[in-house]
C-alpha cells in the first residue's frame, strides 16, 4: 500500500479517502483522471457522479483535518458577502465566502487541502482566511444562488440608481449624456456611479483614484482612516477617470495641470449629494480625489457633534452674542466647516442676514448667502469681507483667516456690531493668539474682538456592538494623564472589529478645547503672555486642553486610549 501510495503520489483529501478505505487506489487513480479530463475539481467529480455520497466527504475531512463543519441549508444565500471575492476566483476555486470577522474571512470549501484557494483569496481581500468545511453538493447550489442573488441585486441597483442618475458640474445644468465616446460606454458610467453611490452608503468622506504603474488603486476614507475599495484594471484607469474629468466639466484633454471640479449627485427627489473633484498629475496618470460634501453632514444636531455640557454652552453662548468674533482652529480634516455650519444652522433665521466666504463653499445651505473664492477673478477673503460689511450684514464666516488683510477686516467686523465666525490652522486655542499677533494684529484689536477659540480634532468611536475592556496596568493610565484616585473605578476600552463596524470604531466623535476669553486671559494679552502662559491660565480657569477631553471620551467608554494617543500627538 506504502509503495502504491508512493507511485501515484496521492495527496490531501483523496488520500485520506483512500487510508478510510472510501475509494480503492485503482478507483482513486481512475476518478482523479477522469475529472483531471472534465477539468474540474476531485470532490465534484466524486458528488457529482455519485461515487461517493457529500456527507461521508465532510465527515472524514473534518475528522482528518480538524477543521469545522456547517450545515449550509442553515444560511440565507441572498446575505453571504461574495462582493468581497471576485466571481471569477469563487468559480475557480470552488470556494464561498461565508461571513467576516475583524480581519477574518471564513470560507466555505468541501475540500480543506484546496491551499491554492485561501492563498490567492487571501492575496486579492488582504484578509486572513479560515477554513469552514461544506457538503460539496450544497456549496454547488449555494455559490449559484448566492451570485445569482448577488447579480440579481446589482442589476437592480444598475437599472434604478446607476443608468438614471442624474448629474450636473453644480454650476451647469443637469446632464446624464456625454457625447465623448471613450468614456460614455455603460460599463464604465456604471461603475463610476457605483463607486461614488457605494462611497455615500459608507459614510465615507473622501473617494482616491490612483494609477500606478502595474496598479490602479481606488481608495475610501472612511472615519479619517484610507482603505481599499477596489483595483480595476489599470489598463481601463484612462477611461475612468477621463468619465470623472467629463461629470465634473474638466478639460479631459490637459492632462499636464491639476484641475478643479464639482459634482451634483441627485440621489432622490429631496436629497443630493456634491462632490469637490480635484485631479493632479503623476507618473502613471493623473490621480483623482472627490471630497462628499453632504448638506446632512451640517445637520447632525449640536448634541451629537461630541461637546461636554459645559463646552456646548461655552459655544451656544459665544454664538448667540450680537458681535464678535468665534475662531476654530485645528488642521484639515478635523471637522472645523461642520462645527461652523451647525452654528450657523442653529442662528439662520428670518430675521438675521448671514454670509459666508469659503474656497470653496462645501456645504449649501438654503438662507445663507454664500460666496466661492475666486482668486484669478480677484475675489478673495478680504475683497469678499469688505462687499459683505456693504450689504447690511449681521453674521459673517470666513472659511480661513490666512492673511494680514483678511484678519484685520474680520477683527473689524467683529468690532463694530457682527458675529464673525471663521478658522485658522493652529494646534490649540492659546496658539491662535500668538497666530494672530505674528499676523500682525495688534494685541489691544485681539482682546476686543475675540471672544471664544475652540480647538478640536476628529477621533473615531468604538463599535458599541464588538468593545471589549482594556486590561492595562496602572503604569499606563498613569502615564496617559488619568489621576491614580481614579484608577479603581475606571473602565477604558479596546477596538475589536465586527460585520457592524471598520477594525472596531464606527462613526467619529469631536473632542474640543473650547476657551473663552476671560478678562484675566485678555490682560494677559495685553501684557505680552505667550501660548504656554495662556495655557497655563485657561486650564487653571476649568478649560480641559485636547488631551483632557480626549481622556474624558476613554472615561465615557466613546474610544480608546490608542485613538487619543493618534489625534492629540503634539
Amino acid at each position: 500500500m506504502a509503495t502504491a501510495f508512493t507511485d501515484i503520489q496521492f495527496s490531501g483529501l483523496t488520500k485520506c479517502l483512500i487510508q478510510k478505505q472510501v475509494l480503492t487506489i485503482a478507483e482513486a487513480k481512475t476518478h482523479t483522471e477522469s475529472a483531471l479530463k472534465e477539468k474540474i475539481p476531485f470532490i465534484s467529480y466524486l458528488v457529482s457522479k455519485n461515487i461517493v455520497d457529500s456527507k461521508t466527504i465532510l465527515a472524514h475531512a473534518s475528522l482528518e483535518f480538524g477543521a469545522p463543519a456547517l450545515d449550509l441549508n442553515a444560511l440565507d444565500a441572498h446575505t453571504l458577502p461574495v462582493d468581497l471575492v471576485s466571481e471569477k476566483l469563487i468559480r475557480q476555486h470552488h470556494a464561498l465566502p461565508l461571513f467576516k470577522r475583524g480581519n477574518k474571512l471564513f470560507i466555505a470549501v468541501s475540500d480543506p487541502t484546496n491551499f491554492q484557494a485561501l492563498d490567492e483569496i487571501k492575496f486579492h481581500t488582504r484578509l486572513n482566511t479560515e477554513t469552514v468545511l461544506v457538503e460539496e453538493d450544497k456549496l454547488v447550489k449555494t455559490i449559484e444562488s448566492a451570485l445569482d442573488a448577488a447579480d440579481n441585486s446589482m442589476d437592480d441597483l444598475l437599472d434604478e440608481d446607476l443608468d438614471n442618475i442624474e448629474l450636473s458640474s453644480g454650476d451647469e445644468p443637469a446632464a446624464t449624456d456625454d457625447k465623448e465616446s471613450d468614456v460614455d460606454d455603460a460599463p464604465i458610467v456604471r461603475f463610476v456611479n457605483k463607486i461614488l453611490l457605494d462611497g455615500i452608503k459608507k459614510g465615507v468622506s473622501d473617494i482616491h483614484l490612483e494609477p500606478f504603474e502595474k496598479k490602479f488603486r481606488i481608495r475610501y476614507r472612511g472615519d479619517g482612516i484610507l482603505y481599499e475599495a477596489a483595483s480595476p484594471p489599470v489598463n481601463i484607469s484612462h477611461r475612468i477617470i477621463s468619465r470623472i474629468k467629463v461629470m465634473s466639466k474638466m478639460d479631459i484633454a490637459e492632462r499636464r495641470v491639476p484641475q478643479d471640479g464639482r459634482i451634483k449627485m441627485k440621489i432622490s427627489k429631496s436629497r443630493a449629494i456634491d462632490f469637490r473633484v480635484n485631479t493632479c498629475p503623476t507618473l502613471f496618470g493623473e490621480k483623482v480625489v472627490l471630497r462628499i460634501l453632504d448638506p446632512t453632514s451640517a445637520q447632525l444636531g449640536i448634541e451629537k457633534l461630541g461637546f461636554e455640557p459645559e463646552q456646548q454652552k461655552l459655544f451656544l453662548d459665544a454664538i448667540h452674542r450680537p458681535y464678535g468674533m468665534v475662531l476654530v482652529t485645528g488642521p484639515t480634516g478635523s471637522g472645523k466647516t461642520v462645527s461652523l455650519y451647525t452654528g450657523l444652522n442653529i442662528l439662520n433665521k428670518i430675521e438675521r442676514n448671514i454670509s459666508t466666504a469659503e474656497d470653496p463653499v462645501e456645504i449649501t445651505v438654503e438662507g445663507i448667502n454664500q460666496v466661492n473664492m475666486n482668486v484669478k477673478a480677484g475675489l478673495t477673503f478680504a475683497v469678499a469681507l469688505k462687499a459683505f460689511l456693504r450689504q447690511d450684514p449681521d453674521i459673517i464666516m470666513v472659511g480661513e483667516i490666512r492673511d494680514l488683510e483678511t484678519a484685520s477686516i474680520a477683527v473689524k467686523a467683529a468690532q463694530t456690531g457682527h458675529l464673525v465666525l471663521s478658522t485658522l490652522h493652529t494646534n490649540d486655542a492659546p496658539q491662535t493668539i500668538n497666530r494672530l499677533m505674528q499676523m500682525g494684529i495688534e494685541p489691544f484689536n485681539i482682546v476686543s474682538a475675540v471672544n471664544l477659540i475652540m480647538a478640536q480634532r476628529l477621533g473615531r468611536r468604538l463599535c458599541e456592538h464588538c468593545k471589549k475592556e482594556a486590561d492595562y496596568p496602572e503604569s499606563t493610565y498613569l502615564n496617559a494623564g488619568f489621576k491614580a484616585e481614579e484608577l479603581d473605578e475606571l473602565k477604558a476600552y479596546l477596538p475589536v472589529g465586527c460585520e457592524q463596524c471598520n477594525n472596531g470604531y464606527k462613526g467619529r466623535v469631536g473632542i474640543y478645547q473650547v476657551m473663552p476669553i476671560s478678562e484675566k486671559m485678555r490682560a494677559l494679552i495685553l501684557n505680552g503672555g505667550n501660548a504656554m502662559e495662556m495655557a497655563e491660565l485657561s486650564k487653571s480657569e476649568g478649560t480641559n486642553d485636547l488631551r483632557a477631553s480626549g481622556l474624558e471620551k476613554v472615561r465615557q467608554g466613546v474610544t480608546s486610549l490608542e485613538e487619543v494617543d493618534r489625534i492629540t500627538e503634539e
